[in-house]
Formats: structure tokens, C-alpha cells, sequence
């Protein structure tokens, strides 16, 4: 992947889930809700604050977060599906 986001932003891999069927019922892919849980495959370089100063982010690549249902925007880059969305959306990180 060749995408490097700017300032505070991040790029997300969302992290599928284990699909359990409970009494014989499939739910249909469409109607399924896209999972909230997440990998950082990239990172921003950060964001200036007042000063002029860069404020490097929190994140690093690798950390496995939680972020809200409707954070971010969804791309498609070589075919995969990631989201963008600025570090303050994150909600938090799975240790």
C-alpha cells in the first residue's frame, strides 16, 4: 500500500469478525454492521499546535483500536478496504 496520510490522520484496516450463526440463521453480508474494531496500518506525521510546533501522534502502526460507527471515510486503494479518519476519532486502543 503507498498511501501516507496528512497531518493528524490515520489509515485503518478494519478487522472482520468471527461470524456466528445462533439458531441456523445467516445473516446476509448486507445486512450485517461493519465491525468497529480496527489496525493502524499508517500514520500522519501530526498536527501543528499554535506555536508552529508539530505535535506527534499517539498511535503508531500495529495498534489495534476501537473507533465509532460513523468515524472516518471509507477508500479502496489496490483493491483492499481501509478507512481514514483523524486520531480523535479513535476511541481507544486494545492492549
Amino acid at each position: 500500500m503507498n498511501i501516507r496520510p496528512l497531518y493528524d490522520r490515520i489509515v485503518v484496516k478494519r478487522l472482520e469478525e468471527k461470524e456466528q450463526v445462533q439458531g441456523g440463521i445467516i445473516i446476509p453480508d448486507t445486512a450485517k454492521e461493519k465491525p468497529q474494531e480496527g489496525e493502524v496500518v499508517a500514520v500522519g506525521k501530526g498536527k501543528r499546535n499554535d506555536k508552529g510546533d508539530i505535535v506527534v501522534l499517539e498511535l503508531e502502526v500495529g495498534n489495534k483500536i476501537l473507533f465509532g460507527k460513523y468515524s472516518g471515510s471509507d477508500i479502496k486503494v489496490d483493491g483492499n478496504e481501509y478507512l481514514i479518519m483523524r486520531e480523535d476519532e479513535v476511541l481507544a486502543v486494545i492492549a
